[in-house]
């Protein structure tokens, strides 16, 4: 008789491209998993696996066997979630997330996760947009919140809510009045968060489509330097209106108003198409509910 961890074993060998992999993948050695393999050879008296190739490639009938196998692993994510008591799954969740969200939101969405699903194990990372989602691609993540500037067939995508950015100085730093011209953002020292970051590059390209050039530009990955940095009157930045707006209040930090406006970000929770599991679809629907930036939680 064939059993789930039988499946589970052949579909990330196949996923990941070699028994190691699927071995770390699982959390179990890799005899184990190449016995797990052999089992389901005997059963169904078929080779699944061209041992004559250096990586684990499927034989004919191991790509029809992973064809069911698929199909099984979900019917069974299916079951856990619609049939069974949420409290009866346990899994590890990995989701990524940018520094806004962390700084903003992301405790919602972990105390909600944990209302929904009590013995999941949520390990979250915290890092730039462009890591995460290779760290998606690769699957060392189930999901990422990230602005949205991925088009790609290979995901699945849940818009959120977007964050209206501001250019920001500190007071004093520029004279003119409002509004104040893109050219004389240009001549002053501006504080960036490159094109690693999802904003960072939504702009550049803004930029570039107004043909803007900034010669004088320091380049930070920490949203928490860039305020400091624009606090401290080094440059102008684009930070979040919204949950810098206690800032704004006391005069610590001064909003431009500039012809043209920033465009605002969309942020967007992303997992992999071929991991439509519960879950993943499930926490794309927390995120859409607890998405809020307004609030920094400093």
């Amino acid at each position: 008789m064939i059993t789930f961890k039988q499946i589970d074993a052949l579909y990330w060998i196949a996923e990941l491209g070699s028994f190691e992999a699927a071995a770390n993948k699982l959390n179990m050695s890799q005899s184990a998993i190449s016995k797990r393999i052999q089992e389901l050879e005997e059963t169904f008296d078929v080779e699944i696996f061209d041992r004559s190739k250096r990586n684990a490639r499927l034989t004919e009938k191991g790509a029809e066997l992973l064809d069911y196998a698929k199909d099984l692993l979900e019917r069974r994510d299916y079951l856990l979630e619609r049939v069974s008591a949420r409290e009866v799954l346990v899994r590890r969740f990995r989701l990524g997330v940018t520094e806004l969200t962390a700084l903003t939101w992301l405790p919602a969405l972990v105390e909600a996760l944990r209302q929904a699903y009590p013995k999941v194990q949520i390990e979250p990372s915290v890092e730039l947009s462009s890591e995460l989602f290779r760290k998606l691609e690769s699957d060392q993540l189930d999901l990422v919140i990230v602005p949205d500037v991925h088009s790609d067939a290979r995901f699945v995508t849940t818009p959120l809510q977007s964050v209206e950015n501001a250019w920001m100085c500190a007071p004093g730093l520029i004279a003119e009045a409002d509004p104040v011209s893109l050219e004389v953002l240009a001549n002053c020292t501006v504080l960036t968060q490159g094109a690693q970051s999802g904003t960072g590059l939504i702009y550049e390209r803004w930029l570039a489509a107004h043909n803007v050039q900034l010669p004088k530009t320091l380049t930070s990955h920490n949203l928490l330097v860039q305020v400091g940095l624009t606090l401290s009157g080094i440059g102008v930045s684009y930070l979040p209106k919204a949950c810098l707006s206690h800032l704004i209040e006391r005069g610590a930090l001064r909003a431009l108003v500039t012809s043209p406006g920033l465009p605002r970000v969309r942020y967007a929770a992303l997992y992999r198409s071929d991991r439509q599991f519960g879950l993943n679809r499930n926490v794309a629907q927390l995120a859409l509910q607890c998405c809020d930036f307004s609030r920094l939680l400093l």
